[in-house]
């Protein structure tokens, strides 16, 4: 038998109620962690993609125009990501004159729950742009 102080009741069950009360919370901060969590790795994924075409048509004016070998170079680091990603690259010059070349990685993401005001589906997109390796040094010819 317990010893109570005289002038206060029993609370029996008080915390299975305060943790029935607050458990649908954590629970949905939880699911939000996660999908947050989700949405960032693959937005690491997708930019890691981009950057390694873009690595890749940026060796030689040769690779600029391969567009399966930059697609085959993107598409590197792709194989944890939910769908597969689409991959298109395009070559031309940046504002100095200089041939580059832009790789562009979309992969479409869906979130584990719905959220009011925020579509489920969506396209993570990463764009790319890296000047491409000249042939010849400039001022080779001196």
């Amino acid at each position: 038998m317990r010893l109570r102080r005289p002038g206060t009741r029993e609370r029996r069950g008080t915390s299975a109620v305060e943790f029935a009360v607050v458990l649908p919370f954590l629970v949905f901060m939880v699911v939000v962690a996660v999908d947050f969590a989700r949405v960032y790795r693959n937005a690491q994924i997708v930019t890691a993609c981009a950057r390694n075409g873009a690595l890749y048509g940026a060796d030689t004016p040769t690779k600029a125009a391969d567009t399966a070998g930059i697609q085959a170079a993107a598409l590197r680091d792709a194989v944890d990501l939910p769908a597969p990603p689409t991959v298109t690259s395009q070559t031309g010059t940046d504002a100095d004159g200089n041939m580059c070349v832009k790789v562009t990685v979309s992969c479409p993401f869906t979130t584990i729950t719905r959220y009011p005001g925020i579509s489920s589906a969506m396209t993570i997109t990463r764009t790319i742009q890296m000047r491409v390796a000249p042939t010849q040094p400039a001022g080779a010819g001196y």
